[in-house]
């Protein structure tokens, strides 16, 4: 099989249906289709900070409806999770465009989707392996010996946020160490979290997350084929959000 997958989206429904259009898929139907029979791939955090996180969670599950959603849930989608089971979350971080969105609704309609989320993502794994183990599709990333582990309360922690220290930056985002750089599994590791100006491989592993809601790109990568497929961000560019790696 071939897959599409594609970074970090955050609510950036336009930059998504222009990528989907650039990668060949028709959406007359509603749910993306390609001619060639490829299948498309979410590196996850579909939500928050964007203009229309909604509109993406919808297709998301429109996709899941049909058997065809291809997902790994980020640290967003299990705060809006956290928040649709009616938990005490802080509205900051990118949640509060997210919540907004969502209470400019009629009220009935608010219920309706908070749980229809909650068994959206009740149903998401911690991590998608394809093509025999051979491709992960991860949100934040996967340590080799984590990757089919049973301990799965550390694997939740790394997945969501990745390799973080404890730490805090000034801006509150945590600390998180360069996992990648590290890493020598086998599997081919698809995932994203910290957002590049440019899709960047290293160590069998590619972080396709170039930062659509920062004023970057929406990426995603081809595989087998490892070719990068872009388009601009619509959005303001903040160099700031931005990680540079040596």
């Amino acid at each position: 099989m071939k897959y599409d997958i594609i970074g970090d989206i955050h609510g950036c429904f336009d930059e998504l249906i222009q990528l989907l259009q650039k990668l060949g898929y028709s959406l007359d139907t509603g749910i993306p289709i390609h001619p060639e029979g490829r299948k498309i791939a979410f590196v996850g955090d579909a939500m928050d900070r964007g203009p229309n996180s909604l509109k993406t969670i919808e297709l998301m599950f429109r996709l899941q409806d049909n058997r065809e959603l291809i997902y790994s849930p980020g640290n967003h989608c299990n705060k809006f999770y956290r928040f649709a089971k009616g938990n005490n979350v802080q509205l900051q971080h990118g949640i509060e465009t997210t919540v907004a969105e969502l209470h400019a609704l009629p009220k009935e309609k608010q219920v309706n989707f908070l749980n229809r989320y909650q068994s959206f993502y009740e149903s998401l794994p911690l991590y998608v392996s394809l093509n025999n183990g051979n491709l992960i599709i991860v949100h934040a990333g996967i340590r080799e010996n984590l990757i089919g582990s049973k301990n799965h309360k550390k694997i939740r922690t790394f997945v969501l946020y990745g390799d973080i220290t404890g730490e805090k930056l000034p801006d509150g985002r945590p600390v998180r160490k360069d996992w990648a750089i590290t890493y020598r599994g086998k599997p081919f590791i698809v995932y994203g979290h910290t957002p590049v100006q440019e899709a960047r491989f290293i160590n069998n592993t590619v972080n396709i997350d170039t930062g659509c809601v920062f004023g970057g790109k929406l990426t995603a990568i081809r595989y087998p084929e490892m070719e990068v497929v872009s388009v601009p961000s619509s959005l303001p560019f903040m160099p700031d959000r931005f990680t540079s790696f040596p």
